[in-house]
């Protein structure tokens, strides 16, 4: 029996059925058709009924930006049903955009959500994705070409933090919010005059935010901070789409789908611009409540803003300061494929640092980021993201902030 917990991971999903894909599952020259054979896994995650056109949501995750998505069915049937004594359950689905990108090595993941709704996610092998993934359900142990079954709700259930909450949307599931009620209050002057600027809203964030400590508590302070404000961003943005959606989107009694295209197009905007600035105004604010001295977004050279320089613009232009006293940071919500911006924007300094907030980056990637002097800063509590090696590299927000106060004396 399901024990669904609100605010934990098995809110989400009851359980999921996982393996490695085989070079016989993903050759292509076989079949356009698709079955796997029914272990007892599958058969304890289907159950021992025959299910005709199971709707399912299927999902592909490649390297760093690569995603696609597709709806599709699956049967469950046994092929030997006719048989008084045996029986040889399978899983059949037809081709789709989703199989044609699995390779042998991939990763397979069933999983059902509480209402039944099933995801069949492949993910490239040796991805950010597949250690995201291997984290959130608890994975630590090898995985092999049989399904194994695991229930969410029993042993490795974790509260939807920050990071569980990244993973999920990464996936397309919306997040439910408990404190609404709390959030229509702290938005309500903004419902109906729409978005405010990017620094005043992660001013409201931080006003209406208590037990808070940037200095004695940096890493934990940021996570509640950015936190905080997607809560508040995505209620008010749910309450400015709805009313858009109310009004319609009609041109002279036709139906206006530029208008609709556009719409939408400025919704997803918002939505990638506003999470960069809110990190960077929530970091300023950091540095400034623990007497760090900094330049935000000044040009070094070719025309290149690192989004932090310290001690400042001034000291990096004066050719006569020593170099060993600077210090660059980036700064990037998610780094994806986009980490690399960074290591040309300030020439004078050899090593540089990147803040992000992505949990469970590859091993292949953070080597790369090594190798090419890139440093990586994230709030402690997204360091069990990763593992046990890669957290011997990174560095916490805290010690970032030590390692500026020595080398600004």
């Amino acid at each position: 029996m399901i024990h669904l917990k609100r605010g934990f991971l098995s809110q989400y999903f009851e359980k999921i059925a996982i393996k490695k894909l085989s070079s016989v599952e993903t050759d292509r020259g076989r079949s356009n058709q698709h079955e796997f054979n029914g272990s007892a896994s599958l058969k304890s995650f289907f159950g021992d009924n025959r299910l005709n056109d199971l709707p399912v949501s299927f999902i592909w995750l490649g390297v760093e930006n690569e995603g696609l998505s597709e709806e599709g069915h699956v049967t469950w049937y046994d092929a030997r049903e006719r048989h008084p004594s045996r029986s040889e359950w399978r899983l059949y689905f037809k081709d789709n955009p989703v199989i044609d990108f699995a390779q042998s090595g991939d990763l397979m993941i069933l999983a059902r959500r509480p209402n039944l709704q099933t995801y069949i996610v492949i993910v490239k092998e040796d991805t950010t994705f597949e250690r995201q993934l291997f984290w959130l359900f608890g994975i630590d142990s090898e995985i092999g070409y049989e399904f194994q079954l695991k229930s969410v709700d029993q042993g490795h259930d974790p509260k939807v933090d920050f990071a569980v909450r990244y993973i999920l949307e990464e996936l397309g599931i919306e997040v439910q919010e408990p404190d609404s009620v709390l959030i229509d209050t702290i938005i309500e002057p903004y419902i109906d005059k729409g978005f405010p600027t990017t620094r005043e809203f992660s001013k409201l964030t931080r006003d209406s935010m208590d037990e808070c400590d940037p200095v004695k508590q940096p890493d934990h302070t940021l996570i509640q901070w950015m936190n905080w404000e997607e809560k508040l961003f995505k209620r008010l943005e749910r309450h400015i789409i709805k009313e858009k959606l109310e009004k319609g989107f009609n041109d002279n009694s036709n139906l206006d789908v530029d208008g609709f295209l556009e719409f939408s197009l400025s919704v997803q905007n918002r939505r990638k611009s506003r999470v960069g600035y809110a990190l960077e105004n929530h970091l300023q604010e950091i540095f400034n409540e623990n007497n760090i001295n900094h330049s935000r977004g000044k040009v070094t050279e070719n025309k290149s803003r690192p989004d932090f320089l310290f001690p400042s613009i001034q000291f990096y232009h004066d050719l006569n300061f020593n170099e060993n006293k600077l210090t660059m940071l980036g700064v990037k919500s998610t780094c994806k494929d986009r980490w690399r911006q960074v290591l040309s924007e300030a020439r004078r300094i050899d090593t540089k640092h990147l803040l992000t907030l992505e949990p469970g980056i590859s091993e292949n990637q953070t080597h790369e980021m090594s190798a090419n002097k890139l440093r990586l800063v994230l709030p402690r509590e997204l360091h069990e993201t990763y593992t046990t090696k890669q957290r011997e590299w990174l560095i916490g927000l805290g010690d970032f902030i030590s390692l500026l106060k020595e080398r600004q004396g």
